[in-house]
């Protein structure tokens, strides 16, 4: 049986990559604003098993539907202990486009993946552009449908985001992201 880290240490460690990794190299310019106004929710699941992350996940995208968007914009559920192989974690991907469309979360509410071993169709699994995914534990970033549409009407070219990203994470080169990946899972909580 493997041992995970507790609750606190992978809230540490996905706090410090979000710092360092997304926000720190712009990866998303829309993150810095919601997390320096303390308006991202971490919650580190304790499911071992698919179906108890899709508890949670109900759970969690009910509380995000009520929730007062003043004080919480987004959700990062990371979940440590299951789907850490890729491909499971991707086919349960399906799963959640599912549940938003079943339980009518569409045009409200939408899922963001970010997985360690993340890797894009048509890549190799060194390829440093899978970087822009890749997170310390596997992550579901819930995110509220207005405020991405909000963000994108107010930042200039945000179509070219994905393309910059690959240019800045090639330039970094995977051995760079694998060591800035690795520093995030360094801190204790």
């Amino acid at each position: 049986m493997q041992n995970y880290p507790d609750s606190d240490t992978v809230i540490t460690h996905t706090r410090h990559w979000l710092e360092r990794v997304v926000i720190g190299l712009n990866l998303c310019p829309f993150a810095r604003k919601p997390f320096e106004a303390g308006k991202v929710r971490f919650v580190a699941s304790t499911a071992n098993s698919p179906e108890l992350l899709l508890a949670e996940l109900q759970q969690e995208l009910a509380f995000l539907r009520t929730a007062d968007a003043s004080a919480v914009e987004t959700t990062l559920l990371i979940h440590p202990q299951v789907l850490g192989d890729f491909l499971d974690y991707n086919d349960f991907l399906d799963v959640v486009d599912a549940l938003l469309e079943d339980d009518d979360y569409e045009g409200e509410i939408q899922v963001a993946s970010f997985h360690p071993d993340y890797q894009f169709a048509g890549t190799s699994v060194d390829d440093a552009e899978n970087y822009s995914n890749r997170s310390p534990y596997p992550t579901l970033h819930l995110l509220r449908e207005a405020s991405v549409d909000h963000a994108i009407d107010n930042y200039p070219n945000p179509e070219k985001i994905p393309e910059r990203n690959i240019h800045a994470l090639e330039e970094a080169g995977a051995d760079h992201m694998r060591e800035l990946l690795a520093g995030c899972l360094q801190n204790k909580a």
